[in-house]
């Protein structure tokens, strides 16, 4: 369940909803969760506690998916699905994914996105993207020069405005679902002491070094 509580629908703001109304037809979304493409549709019930939020957000999801926008829907899934990865969120990922196929990406590529630097499946423009994506994520934007300039010889100033962008927000809903436990990253952490049976030495320095 989300660590925060989620708006029914009789305590929704109008503009929260109309998008209740978009989403879950005439349902209580807290009630009755689920949304047409399989999630549990917490993110929308939770974002609710804040309306001009949420309408931020979507304004966001908007804004990225323009037909203004100088990068391709390829580019940016292609990144965005990455971007899930990297930030061990399975909800960003596994949206992205679909939105991936929407955008043309095959599936062998698609396949390929975790272990992307040891496939041979994707271009150079892919293999450009794929490694702006890690370095925005994974190291916190210090983005090498080779890296960058690479990227420059497939991407305009303004695309790659545009996809930092889109990999820094979609970072930032990758780690709030992962905090407040949002649709798939509804998950307990997995990285827990394992007991040892009862009676067994508390020394296990001393048992493995001799």
């Amino acid at each position: 369940m989300p660590r925060l509580r989620q708006v029914p629908r009789a305590e929704a703001t109008p503009e929260v909803q109309l998008v209740y109304e978009r989403l879950f037809q005439d349902r209580d979304p807290v009630a009755q969760p689920g949304t047409a493409t399989g999630t549990p549709g917490n993110w929308w019930t939770v974002f609710a506690l804040s309306p001009d939020v949420l309408a931020h957000a979507q304004a966001g999801f908007g804004l990225l998916s323009s037909k203004a926008r100088a990068m391709t829907p390829y580019q940016r899934e292609l990144a965005l699905t990455r971007t899930g990865y990297c930030a061990g969120s399975q909800f960003v990922f596994s949206q992205h994914s679909k939105a991936a196929r929407a955008a043309k990406v095959p599936e062998e590529k698609l396949a390929a996105i975790p272990n992307w630097a040891s496939a041979d499946v994707f271009d150079a423009q892919d293999r450009a993207i794929l490694a702006y994506t890690d370095d925005l994520v994974l190291a916190d934007g210090r983005v090498p020069e080779a890296t960058f300039a690479r990227l420059k010889e497939h991407l305009s100033d303004a695309a790659i405005l545009e996809l930092s962008y889109a990999i820094g927000t979609y970072r930032l809903h990758a780690m709030v679902c992962r905090a407040l436990r949002l649709e798939f990253d509804d998950l307990d952490e997995r990285v827990v002491e394992v007991a040892a049976p009862v009676g067994a030495s508390a020394d296990i320095m001393s048992q493995i070094s001799r």
